[in-house]
């Protein structure tokens, strides 16, 4: 097939990753943006969405020649809707390419020369925008400014033929590439907007509770409620419950009213005293536990407090289940959490649409206790890694190096990965803001650490980085992000 040539303001069909090729737009990136390097790729916007990407060309089809191909393949109700969107935007683009042709038929009647056009599907206004050469009222709401932008997360586009995919392996686009707004200081439900809704999922008809609203619980809830469960909420700041009453929540005023009102409650706190506490606390949730009642706890503990909560729980005639996640604030609110879970296989399975809105995959690991571990295992990785990672940026500054030089030969070889990239340039910015918080990466090292004392099991290298943790803690960092361990190495 002859090659096809693509450029700004080109409808095309975009492949992203597994998912469905979807109909998009190729607009400039904003100026700040860099391009990936590598294969040759374009910037898109995709429809229906609020999505941009970076799309190898090798991904990429034109829109006219394959739109009755892909409508044939995808009958999603989010992919319907992108399609309408497309053709929206064609009828207004071409009301303005004749609106235009009015206008140059006008000057010529006054002796203006005029050259005949072919209409444009792109608008003028979109690629200005992009280059400074338009005013603020040229500027649509549909593509991204350049300010807004800080950074695209990009996903593995394996290699696929449009020909060969079979419409059973078709879905709709469920979790986004997107751009990262600006941080306005506070977590909004307007935010989880960057979540597609599966379309062909369909949300629980049981009632969800959700106690805690912290970094990782308010993504969550925000998921929840666009992908449409019924959810009522609970913090033990109560103010923080009220941008997602606007958005449709319940309020409970109690956990144990919110067990008593729902079907199944998730709880995710910061450990495992505020984990016990909210169970066997004043008004909690044991109070609320009546026979068939589901309880989920998805906060980061040890296997000893979920065996006990397990046990009470259970006590009482409910359903226990554990479903920690593994993930940071933004995976939370684009909903591309990692949710391993064990206890009640049957809870996991009514959870089923809850752990799809709220993490691209889940595990099941089998009987309680089981998540807990994996999960404290994987956090002492990840915190051992992260302080790794700074002391050879801060050795790097010492021996006269240069840390982005340093950073971008990382980023080029085998341990590349978007943790390593956005952690450390947010070190090199100075940018600390939390998407983990340091205290609680120090806490899960300390309870890996204690898990392998119980196994007789040697953890040398967690040991040595839960040292460097409490020295940053005792330099103030506990609520800063994971990275701010740097600062324990340069105080």
């Amino acid at each position: 097939m002859a090659a096809v040539h693509l450029r700004i303001g080109d409808l095309v069909w975009g492949k992203l990753g597994r998912y469905p090729p979807w109909p998009g737009k190729i607009v400039s990136p904003p100026k700040d943006l860099k391009k990936p390097r590598g294969k040759k790729c374009f910037f898109v916007k995709f429809f229906g969405t609020e999505d941009h990407a970076w799309i190898k060309v090798e991904q990429l089809k034109p829109y006219h020649p394959h739109k009755e191909e892909m409508i044939k393949i995808n009958k999603g109700k989010r992919f319907q809707q992108a399609v309408d969107a497309v053709e929206e935007y064609l009828k207004k683009a071409k009301g303005k390419e004749q609106a235009h042709g009015s206008d140059d038929k006008s000057k010529a009647g006054k002796g203006q020369k005029t050259t005949a056009k072919p209409m444009k599907i792109i608008e003028e206004d979109d690629e200005d925008a992009f280059k400074g050469g338009s005013s603020d009222k040229d500027q649509t709401d549909s593509d991204p400014e350049p300010s807004s932008v800080q950074r695209v997360v990009a996903g593995t586009v394996a290699g696929f033929k449009w020909e060969s995919s079979p419409a059973s392996s078709m879905e709709p686009i469920s979790k986004r590439l997107k751009i990262i707004e600006e941080d306005t200081g506070s977590t909004s439900i307007q935010a989880a907007d960057s979540t597609a809704v599966n379309g062909s999922i369909t949300p629980t008809d049981k009632r969800i509770g959700f106690l805690g609203l912290g970094l990782m619980g308010s993504g969550i809830v925000s998921n929840l409620l666009k992908m449409g469960h019924v959810v009522t909420v609970w913090n033990r700041t109560a103010e923080k419950c009220d941008l997602f009453i606007q958005e449709g929540a319940r309020l409970g005023r109690t956990p144990a009213e919110v067990v008593s009102m729902c079907d199944i409650t998730f709880s995710c706190v910061s450990d495992p005293k505020a984990a016990r506490d909210l169970v066997l606390g004043p008004s909690g949730v044991l109070q609320g536990i009546r026979p068939g009642k589901c309880y989920v706890e998805m906060s980061t503990v040890d296997p000893e407090t979920i065996t006990e909560l397990s046990q009470v729980i259970t006590s009482r005639g409910g359903r226990f289940l554990e479903a920690p996640v593994s993930g940071s604030q933004q995976l939370s609110n684009d909903g591309m959490l990692v949710i391993v879970a064990a206890g009640d296989r049957s809870v996991y399975e009514d959870c089923s649409s809850c752990f799809q809105a709220m993490g691209k995959t889940s595990f099941f690991l089998g009987e309680a206790g089981n998540a807990a571990r994996m999960m404290l295992i994987l956090n002492m990785v990840q915190g051992s890694f992260m302080a790794t990672i700074a002391e050879g940026l801060t050795l790097a500054q010492a021996t006269g190096q240069s840390q982005q030089t340093f950073l971008d030969i990382l980023c080029q070889g085998q341990m590349a990965s978007t943790f390593v990239d956005q952690k450390c340039q947010n070190i090199l910015q100075g940018n600390f803001k939390p998407d983990y918080y340091l205290k609680h990466i120090q806490k899960d090292l300390r309870l890996a650490i204690s898990m392998g004392d119980s196994a007789n099991h040697p953890t040398p290298m967690a040991a040595a980085a839960n040292e460097v943790y409490k020295r940053a803690k005792a330099l103030d960092q506990s609520d800063n992000d994971m990275s701010a361990v740097y600062r324990a190495y340069i105080h």
